[in-house]
């Protein structure tokens, strides 16, 4: 089919397998390609565009099994299928708008008919190519965010490099209950291969049930699992349009188009009100507005109606945890968003500081003394540490500052340094995987040293500040000096970006006011050799690559120290990468950073989550790019619910101070529906064998976080001490990471959202306003704080 240069083609089943949309010169395929799927021996053909599985009456079928009738023309196209007293019928229609899609789901036998699941596959190009070639990845790949709701689901697939046109996907007619994923992967780390890992997502559009028989969320009481009942002749119609969108903005324009709702909304609040703006054509047919959450098992709903003002809704949330707030219109049609209320953030923080210390750490007597658990070999399991020790630096209210400096400082001398060096010589790293050193781990090592080197003398107990200040310039030196090693891969590791550059100016700064002018310029030399040699090669993306063939563990730093390091230009490049991976939905959950192989769903991960957030914020912060800013602050409130003890829709349940690595965003996770919208650490894939059990021979321990902490060290030096202000086109005035408490033609009051304020950034023109105040003025008139 083909039409004003939108071109679709279909399968001999009917099924979609390539759309190319107008004005496109990449001539892109915005759907999963069989030629591909052929090219690297995955048979997925059950999962093309239009294929789909039913249960009926316990029952379940696909559709690959069966054989459609078809009928097309140029513009118009029409697929059947009979299958188990159903009769099945899609409908592609080409218009001037996109492409229109209908479902007919009817039963067409004489008794009533049970739909216990009906899934349809709407795979978009999702894909993570095996090919070396990064700018494949990213210029012919999206990644695909979902705001689900009843009647106006969405799907926005973002291009990787954020260029247009883009491709949504919206519900017109009939009801969803959610968008699930199917990963398949190949993942090649025991062979010493680098890149390792490849694969893609497959989507389906949930109409009815969702999970297998006792398979699935327990907890989760906002999104339906109801099943479908037909009586004999009765049938189901679902419709959704397929067109083209710029960019985020945009996509919300296009679905307004299509009779969606422009609903904004704030993700997270914990002493401030929720503010909600409703657009004014979706307000003149607006019934009702309700706040629902759960409480000890119960959910409470409270009419928020009455608080409308013209457009706005402003009001005092009551109970911590997810809050699903709908509206309903005049036409039976709702939709919805779901935010986080939390208590205290800087509560959050000390419970958790005391939780490690309590819980994680062996002391002299553990199975590994003097080790914070759980234990691995890989350097993020220091994180914790590290957080423990940023911290208490920032908090003076902490309980048992020193009690816990000085277990992280035991831990470091007696636990870290014996194990990771040989005879504890910082220049001889520890072969810890056989045959080799990962050289990423000694960052995590520069980065404890480097805090203790921070601490107060009276707060250690085993060396001075300016000793352990000392260790960390050497451990430093090794992780970034390719001379340092005699392997080849030592070398070329070395010489390969990490999470480093969150505290490489820290470090430098502190090196040279102790005096420390050799470490200062060696390191200073490094750091300018490898943010050179990004940025000559910007334009190829080469920082994209990592151990996976596209990763934002590659470009989200890379776009970090490229901004810090004075590269503007290249910087913008990798900051487009970074605008394309975080999400924007109607679920705060479904705004996290793009990525899949912790969950083999989309997901969120605390670590490199919390590190692209960062990433977002410092590059956005350097380059005054409010949308960066606010990409980032939409992925750490994804972030928090890893650490969250009052969520209520998860089935991991969360002691104060307790965390978890991973949440699985999508429902269902088609791998493990267990796993759907839950919190997990990634040994609970043991039991799934294969790379798993390599990965993981312990076994599921139920230790959930032993790769978390180095993203909250983030969090603490970004968000948790930042509050930003810039203006839109129209020169109105918007916080991020704060409220704007009181306004006026000339002023305007900020409070500070953040748990220990102390810098005000104007992105509009890069001031700095140094204050611990939580609330302070800004002149509009200057366009400067006071």
């Amino acid at each position: 089919m083909n039409l004003r240069d939108l071109l679709v083609e279909q399968n001999s089943r009917g099924a979609l397998i390539k759309l190319q949309l107008p004005n496109d010169p990449t001539n892109m395929n915005w759907l999963i390609d069989p030629a591909y799927l052929k090219s690297v021996g995955y048979e997925d053909s059950d999962k093309f565009f239009g294929e789909f599985t039913v249960t009926v009456n316990g029952q379940t079928y696909n559709s690959i099994d069966f054989t459609p009738q078809l009928k097309a023309s140029e513009t118009h196209s029409e697929v059947q299928f009979d299958i188990a007293g159903l009769t099945f019928t899609f409908d592609y229609q080409l218009t001037n708008a996109g492409l229109t899609w209908k479902i007919n789901v009817k039963n067409s036998s004489n008794a009533p008919l049970v739909l216990d699941n009906l899934g349809v596959w709407a795979s978009l190009a999702y894909v993570m190519f095996r090919d070396k070639n990064v700018k494949r990845n990213a210029n012919q790949s999206a990644a695909v965010f979902p705001s689900i709701s009843k009647s106006f689901t969405k799907l926005a697939a973002v291009r990787r490099d954020h260029t247009a046109p883009n491709l949504g996907v919206y519900q017109t007619d009939g009801t969803v209950l959610s968008v699930g994923t199917y990963n398949e992967y190949s993942n090649r780390f025991f062979e010493n291969v680098s890149p390792s890992l490849d694969g893609m997502l497959f989507h389906q559009i949930i109409l009815a049930g969702g999970y297998p028989e006792h398979n699935g969320p327990k907890n989760d009481w906002i999104y339906s699992q109801e099943t479908i009942t037909l009586k004999p002749d009765e049938s189901r119609d679902w419709k959704f349009n397929l067109a083209a969108f710029k960019d985020q903005k945009d996509f919300y324009q296009v679905g307004k188009q299509f009779g969606h709702p422009h609903i904004s909304y704030l993700p997270l609040v914990s002493a401030n009100a929720q503010e909600i703006v409703i657009d004014q054509d979706s307000l003149k047919h607006l019934v009702s507005v309700t706040d629902r959450c759960a409480v000890d098992g119960e959910l409470i709903d409270q009419d928020l109606t009455k608080l409308l003002d013209d457009n706005q809704l402003t009001y005092d949330v009551q109970y911590l945890g997810e809050h699903q707030i709908i509206f309903e219109f005049d036409d039976h049609k709702t939709d919805q968003v779901i935010f986080n209320k939390m208590s205290s953030i800087k509560e959050l923080l000390r419970n958790r500081a005391d939780y490690i210390s309590a819980n994680s750490y062996a002391g002299a007597s553990g199975k590994y003394p003097y080790s914070f658990g759980p234990v691995s070999n890989q350097g993020e399991s220091l994180g914790k540490m590290n957080f423990v020790l940023q911290e208490c630096l920032l908090d003076p209210k902490v309980d048992d500052i020193t009690l816990k400096i000085q277990q992280v400082e035991e831990s470091a001398v007696k636990y870290v340094r014996p194990k990771w060096f040989v005879e504890g010589d910082f220049k001889k790293p520890a072969k810890l995987y056989g045959t080799f050193y990962r050289v990423m781990d000694l960052e995590y090592i520069a980065h404890l040293f480097f805090l203790l080197s921070q601490c107060q003398p009276e707060q250690l107990k085993l060396n001075s500040p300016k000793e352990y200040l000392q260790w960390a310039a050497t451990v430093f030196n090794v992780r970034v000096n390719p001379e340092l090693h005699d392997d080849e891969r030592g070398k070329a590791e070395s010489q390969m970006l990490g999470q480093y550059f969150l505290y490489i100016h820290d470090l430098l700064k502190a090196l040279k006011k102790n005096g420390l002018d050799n470490e200062y310029e060696q390191i200073s030399k490094y750091w300018e050799v490898v943010t050179n040699r990004i940025a000559d090669d910007s334009a190829n993306l080469s920082a994209a690559m990592t151990e996976h063939f596209f990763d934002n563990a590659g470009f989200g730093p890379a776009a970090g120290a490229l901004a810090l390091s004075g590269h503007d230009k290249a910087a913008k490049i990798y900051g487009e990468l970074l605008k394309a991976n975080i999400g924007f939905s109607n679920d705060f959950r479904a705004q996290s950073p793009d990525r899949w192989w912790e969950a083999l769903s989309y997901m969120m991960h605390s670590l490199w989550g919390g590190v692209t957030a960062a990433s977002a914020l410092m590059t956005g912060r350097e380059l005054g790019d409010a949308d960066l800013v606010n990409a980032g602050y939409r992925a750490t409130v994804a972030l928090l619910y890893m650490y969250d003890s009052n969520a209520t829709a998860t089935d991991r349940i969360l002691s104060p101070g307790e965390a978890a690595s991973t949440y699985s965003i999508a429902g269902p996770n088609l791998n493990r529906p267990d796993l759907s919208r839950n919190r997990f650490g990634q040994s609970i894939f043991a039991s799934d064998g294969g790379i798993f059990k390599k990965l993981f021979p312990d076994g599921y321990t139920g230790e959930d976080d032993w790769d978390m902490g180095e993203e909250l060290v983030a969090y603490l030096n970004g968000f948790g001490q930042e509050t930003y202000v810039y203006s839109d086109k129209d020169h109105r005035p918007h916080v991020i990471n704060g409220i704007i408490t009181s306004q006026s033609e000339s002023e305007i009051s900020i409070q500070s959202t953040a748990p220990y304020p102390s810098r005000y950034i104007n992105l509009d023109t890069q001031q700095v306003f140094e204050s611990h105040a939580t609330e302070v003025k800004f002149d509009r008139k200057l366009n400067a704080f006071h």
